[in-house]
């Protein structure tokens, strides 16, 4: 009977590591290895649907500057008009510092200024960049004919570059010449404190002709990592589109590369985003204005996510204008909430968000009293184990009386060892005297962990650990302890609390027991330091639990140490 239920135990957690390696798989924008979602059904339409004018498709967009491809259909070559000089235009604000080309007045760099660079602290963090090493930039312009686009000659009205004491806001103004008869005039605006910028598009209709443009918005990257990202963790780098209908909803560059991109393509509200870890961008339009969403492969490892939003008809020598914003910061969860609907989840805990969420909140309402985040980690596990104190109770009493069976058991099996079936019934006997149920510690335990997990994540995407000091040597919760001191007690309390557990009645399992604490331990020597420190925080408060109990109930101080022949 034993034997029955271990080989149940194992076969749950067999299953359970591939279920999680499935979601792991999803999380970082792959296909699931072991359960993957059958593909999409295209629905039958009757009859042939109506051929798409080239102008409103995403194929219509022009690619980026670094793009070899000739305009393609849709995007008429327009007749050059006398260029303005070329230059790149740089505002700053408290927390932003933003480059512009006058080129299509596209925003082609951005430094994050009260977040250091993690591999040099006295930088700021590069969040946007185009340069011989990397590609990531913010673009707009107009199709339906030829009118002017990211790639037109602009020229930037002279004003102020830096935002003055006492200011809230700060504007900058690229107008292009007439092309297909219509001006597109493009002001960026920032605003203190702020990573939202907005976009203000006032399209001008200069010619004898009424016109009907559409704007686009699109983010272009590379299909690189960041630098600097960990070879012993995964997060996410890539675009992201939210709609109501079909929420957030990651895209693999290799989807893109490969065509199997699945998205809305088209809404009344939502944005397109592009995420890597602690940091986003997003373009953001009002609800209820109608776009196109689209993803595409540009050129050889460069890729867009944008939106296409009509203007509507344009009589001579009239304007339309329309509003956009973009969002250019860290992951900064309610800052996020503000901004737009659904764009906190570019912070993606995967399929633990459920429980993720309030954790968060509760770790940030503790940052606000507490005002330290490595302590505000520490007195949230405390409070999770108040929480779930009755629940260890329960488990570590089982243990306890398993522990203090455990000299029957073993005497018993080496008297039995040639009996196995006898040698069963025997053990059954022992547990039904003593009144032990052999699975009574792990259930309790197994409630907490889909918790324990989704703390994990919140500690892994939560921007704020990045740079956050905790005590003496911890400068960065977000970086591996430079020192390794975490990671040792860490192993350390494993094996202690794996000693204080009643040792398995198989020779094998035993062994694995003491096993496993060090493989894990091995590899939080490369974790962050406040995963770590989550994690021997809760080692910790439970030896300690376990050894209260053991006292009360009689037990005496003993340790299980490994025996390996």
């Amino acid at each position: 009977m034993n034997d029955i239920r271990r080989t149940i135990l194992w076969v749950i957690f067999g299953f359970s590591m591939v279920l999680l390696w499935d979601k792991w798989q999803i999380h970082n924008g792959k296909q699931a290895t072991f359960f993957p979602s059958p593909p999409a059904q295209t629905e039958a339409v009757a009859g042939p649907a109506p051929a798409q004018p080239a102008a409103t498709s995403p194929s219509s967009v022009p690619v980026a500057s670094g793009g070899a491809a000739q305009p393609p259909t849709g995007a008429a070559e327009a007749p050059a008009p006398a260029a303005a000089p070329r230059e790149r235009v740089t505002i700053t604000t408290d927390v932003l510092r933003l480059a512009f080309d006058s080129e299509g007045g596209s925003l082609v760099h951005g430094e994050l200024l009260r977040y250091p660079e993690s591999q040099d602290a006295g930088q700021p963090f590069v969040l946007l960049d185009e340069s011989a090493r990397r590609v990531y930039v913010a673009q707009t312009g107009l199709i339906g004919g030829s009118f002017p686009t990211h790639k037109t000659p602009m020229t930037a009205v002279p004003g102020p570059r830096t935002l003055a004491e006492g200011s809230e806001a700060l504007e900058l103004r690229f107008e292009s010449p007439d092309l297909g008869g219509v001006k597109l005039v493009k002001t960026w605006t920032v605003k203190r404190g702020a990573y939202d910028i907005g976009v203000r598009h006032e399209v001008v209709n200069t010619g004898s002709t009424p016109v009907s443009p559409q704007l686009y918005l699109q983010l272009v990257r590379d299909g690189n990592k960041p630098p600097g990202e960990s070879t012993f963790y995964s997060t996410f780098t890539g675009p992201a589109v939210y709609t109501e209908a079909k929420k957030y909803h990651k895209v693999d560059f290799k989807d893109i590369e490969n065509g199997k991109a699945d998205i809305d393509k088209s809404s009344t509200n939502g944005y397109v985003a592009m995420v890597q870890h602690y940091f986003a961008t997003a373009w953001l339009l009002a609800e209820g204005v109608q776009r196109d969403l689209f993803v595409r492969k540009v050129d050889a490892n460069l890729y867009s996510v944008g939106m296409i939003t009509p203007l509507g008809e344009i009589a001579p020598g009239q304007a339309k204008a329309l509003e956009a914003r973009l969002f250019a910061g860290p992951q900064i969860e309610t800052l996020l909430e503000k901004l737009a609907p659904g764009l906190e989840l570019v912070k993606d805990y995967g399929w633990l968000t459920i429980l993720a969420k309030p954790l968060y909140w509760l770790l940030d309402q503790l940052h606000k009293v507490i005002a330290n985040w490595g302590w505000s980690i520490v007195a949230l596990v405390v409070l999770l184990k108040v929480a779930f104190y009755w629940l260890n109770a329960k488990a570590y009493s089982s243990m306890a009386k398993m522990k203090a069976i455990n000299p029957r058991i073993q005497e018993m099996r080496e008297r039995l060892k040639d009996k196995p079936q006898q040698m069963q019934q025997e053990m059954m006997r022992i547990y039904r005297e003593e009144k032990v149920n052999p699975m009574g510690g792990c259930l309790p335990i197994m409630v907490q962990i889909p918790v324990f997990i989704a703390l994990y994540w919140v500690l892994l995407s939560s921007v704020e650990m990045r740079g956050a000091p905790w005590i003496g040597w911890i400068h960065d919760l977000s970086s591996p302890d430079p020192f390794f001191i975490l990671p040792v007690l860490m192993a350390l309390s494993s094996l202690l609390q794996t000693a204080l557990n009643p040792a398995p009645p198989d020779p094998m399992q035993a062994k694995m027991m003491w096993i496993m604490p060090l493989v894990f331990s091995v590899m939080f020597f490369f974790f962050p330091a406040g995963l770590v420190l989550y994690w021997l925080t809760n080692n910790l408060l439970s030896i300690a639990q376990q050894w209260i109990i053991n006292r009360r109930m009689g037990v005496p101080p003993q340790f299980n140490l490994p025996k390996f022949r």
